[in-house]
C-alpha cells in the first residue's frame, strides 16, 4: 500500500483529493494520511467550519487524520519522518484575496512558511516522494487587467487573439498588484519549484482558478460560486463588486483537480507548473453565473451592484490549459460548469433542509 498526505484535508480540494486516493484509482491502494486543524472556522467563522466533511473522512476506511498546524515546524518534520509518504499533496492556506490584510502574519506564516515547512520536511526525510502545491492564479497579480478587453453584453473578453485560449505559465508575474494573499502565494509557489529545480526533487505548483465542487463551505470572502449557490437557495442578498457584473472565472471542479493531481504522481517532473482551471469552457461572468443558478434552484436572486471594486481583482481571467494538456495527454475536464452549479445548489439545499 502506497501513501499519500493531503494538507487541508477537510476542505474543498484536500477533501476531493482524499476521496479520490481512498477510491483505488487504476485498482491501486491508498493509505491517506489528512493534516488539517480546521483554520478555516477560524478565519472566516462557523461558516467556513469543516468539522463535518473531516469526520466524514474519520469513518472512512484507510484513511488517518491529524489534527496538525503546519506552522508548527517540529511537527510536520516528525509526521513526514514517521510516516515517509509516497506522495504529499499541500491544500492547506489561507485562501482569501481579501482577508489577507486584515491578518498579514497570518497569511504569510501559513501560505508561506507552512509550504516550507513542508518542503524541508520532505527533503529531508521523504526526498523521493512527489509534492504537488496547490498555488493560485493570483500570483499574476492585477497583470490580465492590463491587457486589452473588450465589453460584451454579459461579460468582458480579451480583445487581442493571442489570449482567446486564456492566460498560460508563462504570464509575468512582476510589476503588478497581487495583494498580500497572492504575496504569500508567490512565495510559497516559488519555493515550491525551487526545491524542483535546485534539489532535484518531484515538485509542481498548481495556479487555481475558481477551484469549486458541492462539499466548498463557500463564504463572502472566499469561495465565489459556492457562495453564489448558497445565495441563491437561502435568498441571501449577494453584493458584486465593480466591473457591471461582467468580470469572468474559470471554474474546475475538484474531482477534476484530483484527477490530475493522480496523473502528475503517476508520472512526476521537477519544478513544474501549471494553470488549473477550467478554461474558457468553463468560464462565467458573474451575470451569466446568476443567470445559471436562477435556472437551477427555481428562485430569483437578490443581488445589489457595487462599484467599487476589490483589489488587484481580476476582470478577466481564465487558464490556457494547453501545456498541462501536452505533457499529460490522458487528462482533460471531464465536468462541465452547468453541471457543477446544478451539484453545488443541489448540496445547499440538502444542508438547507438539515
Amino acid at each position: 500500500m502506497r501513501t499519500i498526505i493531503v494538507t487541508g484535508s477537510a476542505g474543498l480540494i484536500g477533501s476531493a483529493v482524499a476521496d479520490f486516493f481512498l477510491n483505488r484509482p487504476g485498482g491501486e491502494q491508498w493509505q491517506v494520511c489528512g493534516v488539517d486543524n480546521n483554520m478555516r472556522a477560524q478565519f472566516f467563522g462557523a461558516g467556513g467550519d469543516t468539522t463535518v466533511s473531516r469526520d466524514r473522512l474519520k469513518q472512512l476506511e484507510d484513511y488517518q487524520h491529524f489534527d496538525l498546524d503546519i506552522r508548527d515546524r517540529e511537527g510536520v518534520l516528525n509526521l513526514i519522518e514517521r510516516i515517509k509518504p509516497d506522495a504529499i499533496v499541500h491544500a492547506a492556506a489561507q485562501p482569501s484575496h481579501d482577508k489577507a490584510a486584515d491578518i498579514p502574519f497570518d497569511d504569510f506564516d501559513v501560505n508561506a512558511v507552512g509550504t516550507l515547512n513542508l518542503l524541508e520536511a520532505t527533503r529531508r526525510h521523504a526526498p523521493d516522494s512527489t509534492f504537488v502545491h496547490m498555488s493560485t492564479n493570483k500570483v499574476y497579480g492585477d497583470g490580465p487587467n492590463h491587457l486589452d478587453l473588450v465589453e460584451l453584453e454579459t461579460r468582458w473578453e480579451y480583445a487581442e487573439p493571442k489570449w482567446q485560449s486564456g492566460i498560460g505559465e508563462d504570464f509575468p508575474i512582476d510589476h503588478t498588484m497581487h495583494s498580500l494573499f497572492g504575496a504569500s502565494k508567490v512565495a510559497s509557489d516559488v519555493m515550491v519549484q525551487e526545491y524542483g529545480r535546485y534539489f532535484g526533487m518531484s515538485t509542481c505548483c498548481l495556479r487555481g482558478g475558481c477551484l469549486t465542487g458541492p462539499n466548498h463551505a463557500g463564504v463572502e470572502l472566499h469561495g465565489f460560486l459556492s457562495y453564489l449557490a448558497k445565495c441563491a437557495v437561502t435568498g441571501q442578498p449577494y453584493t458584486i463588486f465593480g466591473y457591471k457584473g461582467k468580470q469572468v472565472r474559470d471554474n474546475i471542479h475538484g474531482h477534476d483537480v484530483a484527477r490530475f493531481i493522480h496523473e502528475f504522481i503517476r508520472a512526476p517532473r521537477s519544478g513544474e507548473v501549471y494553470n488549473m482551471g477550467g478554461g474558457k469552457g468553463n468560464s462565467v461572468s458573474m451575470l451569466e453565473a446568476i443567470a445559471k443558478m436562477e435556472a437551477a434552484s427555481g428562485n430569483t436572486m437578490n443581488y445589489t451592484m457595487s462599484e467599487q471594486a476589490r483589489k488587484g481583482d481580476h476582470i478577466v481571467y481564465y487558464s490556457d490549459l494547453s501545456r498541462l494538456k501536452e505533457h499529460y495527454p490522458a487528462w482533460d475536464i471531464s465536468i462541465g460548469i452547468d453541471q457543477i452549479i446544478a451539484e453545488i445548489i443541489e448540496g445547499w439545499q440538502q444542508r438547507s433542509a438539515i
